[in-house]
């Protein structure tokens, strides 16, 4: 082990996913079809979104910066942790470390704030959808997108200086595949104070636009039952569907990783969720709003047609 200072380590040691050895090449084509099926699928998003001018709403022009979040997210995790399984080497220095906590908490974070952006542009469209154009103008969806990245930016700079503030002069074994900010405070040698106030913020950081996202459903589903009938139902589950699985995937995963009881043998639990968290959620967003909506499968449709005559 090497240290700086005597305080900090200078080096961290990921121990990776918790498989054997004789199944790491497997683990390793798997996922890193995982990770090409998430990139290519939510540029194809964002392609889609650009090139049909049917998709230039508000829903989807949300929808294209979570498609860009999601690859940024995997993109801090997935190729380090497929080097690693590669190379068979284990070590990230401590300057690389705390920059993929930061990057990967700034694009955890701006997933919830743009999930919850969506819920309300969803809110509008039904509770309000005489005044939907009006209300979600596009000067307010470019608000909230760059309050989303504003408030992330804010909250992540303020965890990551608290960490460099701890001292890691006990071990530099990480039981995780990245750097996760949970395995890093429990790696921590330090006092509790700082411990506190990340865990607090943190946990306001996904308690609140999770509460937000609840509101804005819970009036949607008393707007449906005011009035209630198969085509207002059918309605309200076309426009909201792709949203509420989205959104269940993220906040369960969240949930199994930062909120369930812990016990003598939550690290491999924590580390295999969070590679449902950071891999699989955002490879299958795509296909959720690919199969779930019309409007994209139409634009899918379009550009094979485009290619078909062309071609």
């Amino acid at each position: 082990m090497t240290w700086n200072n005597q305080s900090s380590a200078s080096e961290f040691i990921l121990l990776g996913l918790p498989i054997r050895k004789e199944e790491q090449g497997m683990y390793y084509a798997l996922f890193l079809v995982l990770y090409l099926t998430t990139v290519l699928g939510n540029l194809l998003i964002i392609l889609l979104i650009r090139l049909d001018s049917r998709l230039h709403t508000p829903m989807y022009f949300f929808l294209s910066h979570l498609a860009l979040t999601d690859v940024s997210f995997s993109s801090v995790t997935a190729p380090k942790m497929l080097m690693n399984m590669l190379t068979q080497s284990q070590s990230i220095s401590y300057a690389g470390c705390i920059s993929q906590e930061f990057f990967s908490l700034l694009f955890g974070d701006l997933d919830s704030f743009l999930l919850t952006s969506m819920a309300y542009d969803r809110y509008v469209a039904i509770c309000h959808s005489l005044h939907y154009t009006t209300i979600m103008s596009q000067s307010l969806c470019f608000l909230l997108v760059i309050g989303s990245w504003t408030l992330s930016t804010a909250i992540d700079l303020l965890h990551t200086l608290l960490l460099l503030h701890l001292s890691f002069s006990r071990d530099n074994t990480l039981h995780h595949f990245f750097c996760d900010l949970s395995a890093l405070l429990k790696l921590s040698s330090s006092d509790t104070t700082n411990d506190m106030v990340i865990l607090t913020v943190g946990t306001v950081v996904i308690t609140v636009p999770f509460m937000c996202i609840l509101v804005s459903y819970g009036h949607i589903g008393a707007t449906i039952l005011r009035a209630p009938s198969i085509k207002g139902i059918c309605k309200a589950l076309s426009t909201c569907g792709s949203h509420l699985c989205v959104v269940s995937l993220y906040y369960g995963s969240v949930i199994g990783i930062y909120f369930s009881p812990s016990s003598s043998n939550t690290n491999d639990k924590d580390v295999i969720v969070a590679a449902l968290y950071s891999l699989v959620t955002p490879m299958l967003n795509p296909f959720i709003y690919s199969l779930r909506n019309r409007d994209m499968k139409g634009a899918v449709g379009k550009i094979f047609s485009r290619a078909t005559f062309s071609g």
